[in-house]
């Protein structure tokens, strides 16, 4: 039986004043999937996720979550089905970390202005898996930046949604902890059915994690299916200026510039 689909896009295209970043993009995202999108700089990655998180409007087509069109979602339902990691954040006001993952659980207060305890245990539980729970009482601006970034990442885990949107989620991490990231996004898909779809440059990593594959060759073109279809060398090459050589080490797959 076909998994839910949580994510689809019809005809879709992206455009700025001088390109098409994207067309006609058919698409399914569903549920237990964990996708990657590659591509070069400047080829509509984060685009493409603002556009399915509702934070930009595109220029042809389509997209719909759990079967209902975007434009028709209310916003706190919205923010319901999906959690949304951009690239690059500010953090001006003196809030401590946990108050800062605290404020992704609005959108599940019915009639309660306060926190709840499971409020409070879900934010707990989220700053633990991302190993920052020690630093809760911390003003977030005092921390560094991967720090930053792994509250974030324990915010948008403690919003507690079903779809998973995330630009690249490993900036500013060191090598443990972009593993750790990695494999708290596989975990949630695998065990618990979310769908994740995030940005990663990072080959190896994004091998290792992802379930499928979602390349943007930069003209407007796209090719979109399971991690085994997509990438390999040839197609990479193609979508990245950049020949590659395929390795295999211990059963895992490396991806090295030829």
């Amino acid at each position: 039986m076909n998994a839910a689909v949580l994510l689809e896009t019809q005809s879709m295209m992206l455009r700025t004043p001088n390109r098409v970043l994207l067309r006609e993009l058919d698409w399914q995202v569903r549920a237990g999937e964990c996708w990657c999108i590659i591509g070069r700089n400047g080829a509509g990655k984060s685009s493409l996720l603002r556009s399915i998180a509702g934070l930009r409007e595109i220029d042809q087509g389509s997209i719909a979550l759990q079967g209902k069109n975007l434009r028709d979602w209310a916003l706190p339902a919205l923010a319901r089905v999906r959690s949304y990691l951009p690239q690059n954040r500010s953090d001006p006001f003196a809030y401590s970390v946990i108050e800062t993952v605290l404020s992704a659980r609005f959108p599940h207060a019915d009639v309660h202005f306060w926190e709840s305890e499971e409020d409070i245990e879900t934010a707990q539980r989220a700053l633990k898996q991302m190993d920052v729970l020690e630093l809760a009482q911390r003003d977030i601006r005092t921390l560094s930046g991967g720090e930053r970034q792994r509250v974030a990442i324990a915010a948008l885990l403690a919003q507690s949604t079903p779809l998973m949107l995330l630009d690249e989620p490993a900036n500013a991490l060191d090598l443990a902890h972009q593993v750790s990231v990695m494999q708290c996004m596989q975990q949630l898909c695998a065990q618990q059915q979310h769908a994740v779809i995030m940005v990663s440059h990072d080959l190896n990593l994004a091998y290792q994690v992802a379930t499928h594959v979602l390349l943007l060759m930069g003209d407007g073109t796209w090719l979109a299916g399971s991690k085994e279809d997509i990438m390999q060398t040839e197609k990479l090459a193609q979508c990245l200026g950049q020949a590659l050589v395929r390795f295999e080490h211990q059963g895992r797959a490396l991806f090295l510039p030829a």
